[in-house]
């Protein structure tokens, strides 16, 4: 195939989750040899669906998906699927093929060596940090060498270095590529077209340039719309003004008054419907728990990883009310392992005031289950709260009538992540810990999420890899697991 050549198109495209959530509507776009794209959206609009249908995964309800002859197609996606994270290193990427394939060791040692990742092959995945699992899903791709690459949120859960890493694989890149991601700073390093998912009118709007080249033409887009609209409305008020004045004088002035009419109607059909920006969701607030007091976690030691081997490392960290830690270290030192033993209260050298109730933000989305529908987590956290409450609380992050009783599996990873913060809404906890609450996120409800932790008056622990992020929220103090 030669360089800029069509290698994939969306022709009137239709394809939808039953009669109550169309995904696409007559949707078209195309993707050229080499090209590098986004795929932007709002949480829940489809994106992760186009990537099934581009690989064959889903098949649309009406339209065709032209692939050139012979495309390989292989996806990273979001996160690694429950069921393979028992899997070892070794059986994790031949899992990646539909054939047995022998002598893989050296193709497993070369993919984890471009995602600089050190995985011995009797490694369980589920003893990988969430940065490294993300590299794993990376590199299940990259094994199978494919003609086009699709990456599912790539930088959830990565450090600083490997962000830097995989934007240097991609500006190197020589095949084609499209990436799913809420990191508008790491797709202008390396994407030179846009393709957007409206999630008001299910079509697919293709822009050249970055996600800023993008941001400009949508607003002034909009500017002219609202013009073009602002100056037929005017016309149509004359029009309807002459033809009130016409008619009142009767006789042959009524045929003048008709025709005015008509060109009213005209006009209005002439109207354009302004393109809509995507929804954010509510400002929020996290209900501290009341009626507690004191010192509400003590970290006296913890335990950090150094390449293979687990060294304890002593501390003196206390928090009480309005007081917030950070944790931070690179991918693979700990990090989540100290969250998840502090939210269950397993973690050995850490103490909870017996009377704080636990509120926990995990990155994997562990704290839910995937059975329930929307209204059933919320409510199993809201003891307190009535029915309206609990649906109005729902809607301020975007859980609308639709997904209500949806169930949780059924949502997207952002979905979910709006899911966990509106039990945290709900459940008021004296203790929250968060560990990496932007992924998935859009970066547009990022500014929202971080005001509202900014200002939550109870003892807060957070974990993020996202500096912007960081720096919006109030911290106290921090525990540099690498130190």
């Amino acid at each position: 195939m030669t360089q800029g050549e069509v290698i994939l198109r969306f022709d009137e495209v239709q394809f939808s989750y039953g009669l109550a959530k169309p995904i696409l509507q007559d949707a078209d776009f195309v993707m050229r040899r080499r090209a590098k794209l986004a795929l932007m959206g709002q949480n829940g609009a489809g994106k992760s669906t186009i990537f099934n249908l581009i690989a064959g995964i889903l098949e649309p309800e009406s339209g065709d998906i032209h692939r050139a002859s012979k495309i390989t197609i292989a996806t990273a996606k979001q996160v690694i699927p429950r069921d393979q994270l028992s899997l070892t290193v070794r059986e994790f990427f031949e899992a990646c093929f539909p054939h047995k394939v022998y002598n893989i060791d050296p193709k497993i040692d070369q993919v984890l060596e471009v995602v600089h990742l050190v995985a011995p092959k009797e490694r369980r995945i589920d003893s990988f940090s969430g940065g490294q699992q993300a590299r794993l899903l990376l590199a299940s791709a990259l094994i199978q060498n494919p003609d086009v690459l699709l990456l599912d949120e790539p930088t959830n859960n990565l450090d600083k270095e490997g962000i830097a890493h995989l934007t240097k694989f991609l500006v190197d890149y020589e095949n084609t590529c499209i990436v799913i991601s809420h990191d508008s700073g790491f797709l202008n390093a390396f994407t030179t077209g846009v393709l957007y998912l409206d999630v008001f009118t299910k079509k697919v709007e293709q822009y050249a340039g970055n996600y800023f080249d993008l941001v400009k033409e949508i607003t002034a887009r909009i500017e002219r719309e609202n013009r073009k609209n602002a100056q037929l409305a005017k016309r149509i008020q004359e029009n309807k003004d002459k033809a009130n004045f016409f008619g009142n004088k009767g006789g042959s002035m009524r045929l003048v008054a008709k025709r005015m009419r008509q060109r009213a109607e005209t006009l209005e059909e002439e109207k354009v419907v302004v393109r809509r920006e995507d929804k954010t969701i509510r400002p929020f607030t996290i209900p501290a728990q009341e009626g507690i007091g004191g010192e509400l976690l003590r970290i006296s030691s913890f335990t950090a990883m150094r390449g293979e081997k687990a060294v304890s490392q002593t501390a003196n960290i206390s928090l009480r009310k309005n007081e917030h830690l950070l944790i931070t270290g690179p991918n693979g030192i700990g990090k989540s392992t100290l969250i998840e033993a502090l939210a269950a209260g397993t973690a050995k050298g850490s103490t909870i005031s017996p009377a704080v109730k636990v509120g926990c933000y995990t990155q994997d989305f562990s704290t839910l289950n995937l059975n329930d529908t929307v209204y059933d987590s919320l409510s199993s956290v809201a003891r307190d709260s009535t029915e309206q409450e609990i649906r109005s609380t729902a809607a301020g992050f975007l859980l609308t009538s639709d997904f209500i009783h949806s169930p949780i599996s059924s949502l997207s990873e952002g979905q979910k992540g709006l899911v966990s913060l509106a039990r945290l809404v709900l459940q008021r906890p004296g203790l929250l810990i968060l560990d990496e609450p932007t992924n998935h996120i859009n970066f547009r409800h990022l500014p929202v999420i971080a005001s509202a932790l900014n200002a939550y008056q109870g003892a807060m622990v957070l974990v993020s890899h996202v500096p912007e992020f960081v720096s919006q929220i109030r911290i106290d103090t921090v525990l540099d697991m690498e130190k």
